[in-house]
């Protein structure tokens, strides 16, 4: 039994992320399968903040392929930076950040491919709230799920804007409980992400800061004993996120159906997300605009104490990148299933 196994019947209990593992959807369709891959194992997560991961998963094209496939939810980055770690998977999806802070701190994990670069977090305030601006923050509560993208958007924010990250409360909360928190009462503001923040402004929540800028790219990591091990594998994972982003451009209404059933929002808010907010027709190789990026952001890290020094996060910035299954994606290997 694989370690990831194991694990999943321990997350059950423990609830370290929010779902466990489930079978995939597509292993019954039929297909001769990879002969390079047949019978083998993977354990890789799926995410509605990753709309080609449900794409992949709901259509079953791995399965297809011979594998064995685990399905992990992960309910934010954090989440499945936690199980990349404990080797509950093989492959998670995150923010930019995200994976660079785990890096930063020793998580052996590269990324691999680039997913989106979207427009997926934002400050949100509750209907009928007075904030309207950043400023106005100072010596509120504001819910953030550290380690994610939102948290990292928030600190930006408030130093674009003349605060600091002492100058407010951060209620470090997952993304569904920071809305429920906002809903509530609970805290003034909430560093949201999509698709549960498209889902407040249907409901009346304001967007009161956005900047596209300050969102990291959405990005595909793996751990190095697994590249190191089953590269055909995570090689034939890669061709099937280039597969997803062609399919995506092609059927972007089935593309905002699959994300809606997924995400359990209303077809018109994921429409919103998908079209507006994603950005998934993006080169998929990681490389020097993501690094652009994280360079912004990794001094954050230090400053707030999350990583013990700036020469973790340089050494993390020289060795995060891995485009070698990227650079010979191969989205026709995946025609046939479409």
């Amino acid at each position: 039994m694989k370690l990831s196994r194991a694990f999943c019947a321990v997350f059950a209990v423990t609830a370290m992320l929010l779902s466990g593992c489930v079978s995939g959807e597509g292993g019954d369709r039929g297909s001769d399968g990879d002969s390079a891959v047949a019978g083998r194992e993977l354990d890789i997560d799926f995410a509605t903040y990753n709309p080609l991961s449900l794409i992949i998963k709901k259509q079953g094209w791995l399965e297809a392929q011979g594998l064995k496939v685990n399905w992990v939810q992960s309910a934010g980055s954090n989440k499945a930076n936690e199980a990349l770690r404990a080797g509950a998977i093989d492959i998670g999806s995150t923010a930019g950040s995200a994976a660079l802070l785990a890096r930063s701190n020793g998580s052996p994990i590269q990324v691999i491919a680039v997913y989106s670069q979207p427009e997926w977090a934002a400050l949100v305030a509750p209907k009928g709230s007075p904030i309207t601006s950043v400023g106005q923050l100072r010596g509120k509560n504001v819910a953030a799920t550290k380690g994610t993208d939102p948290y990292f958007f928030l600190l930006q924010a408030l130093e674009a804007n003349g605060l600091t990250a002492q100058d407010v409360t951060v209620q470090n909360l997952q993304h569904a409980d920071g809305w429920a928190a906002l809903q509530n009462g609970s805290v003034d503001a909430w560093a949201g992400l999509d698709p549960i923040m498209a889902g407040a402004e249907q409901t009346g929540a304001t967007l009161f800061y956005r900047n596209v800028d300050f969102n990291s790219f959405g990005v595909l990591n793996a751990r190095e004993d697994f590249l190191q091990a089953e590269p055909d594998v995570a090689q034939l994972v890669v061709d099937a996120y280039a597969a997803a982003a062609d399919w995506a451009a092609e059927n972007p209404e089935q593309t905002a159906e699959i994300l809606a059933e997924t995400a359990g929002i209303d077809t018109p808010v994921a429409e919103r997300v998908i079209g507006e907010r994603s950005n998934l027709d993006v080169d998929q190789t990681p490389g020097p605009a993501q690094l652009a990026v994280l360079e912004k952001i990794g001094p954050i890290f230090v400053e707030l104490g999350d990583v013990p020094d700036q020469q973790q996060v340089d050494d993390a910035l020289g060795s995060i990148v891995n485009d070698t299954f990227a650079k010979r994606a191969d989205a026709a290997r995946f025609t046939q299933n479409a």
